[in-house]
């Protein structure tokens, strides 16, 4: 049974890096040229290992797990977004609650 689990995972791993591989753009590479990231994605275990570490761009708008910029480059949200959350939250909601209804 551990077997089928670990051949499994590695079939696995082999599918996702190489669809990843297919669908990321090629100007995002890194190191070498789409077509041989997709020969590597085929080699069992280190090439999903490679492709995930060395492979996928880390440019912004990519699904990258490359390190990240640090310091100054990272945007970082300290307020949370503008804008209510829920009809609690909403004053033109709550406004409506407020006013007296017509008697029919």
């Amino acid at each position: 049974m551990p077997r089928v689990i670990l051949v499994a995972l590695v079939v696995f791993a082999t599918i996702y890096a190489l669809v990843d591989c297919l669908q990321t753009d090629g100007r995002l590479m890194r190191i070498m040229p789409k077509p041989v990231w997709l020969l590597v994605c085929l080699v069992p275990v280190l090439g999903p290992i490679m492709w995930l570490v060395a492979g996928r761009s880390d440019a912004p708008g990519s699904r990258g797990l490359g390190p990240r910029p640090r310091g100054g480059n990272t945007p970082r949200r300290t307020m949370p977004p503008p804008g209510p959350r829920g009809p609690d939250d909403d004053p033109d909601f709550l406004r409506k609650l407020r006013k007296p209804k017509p008697d029919a």
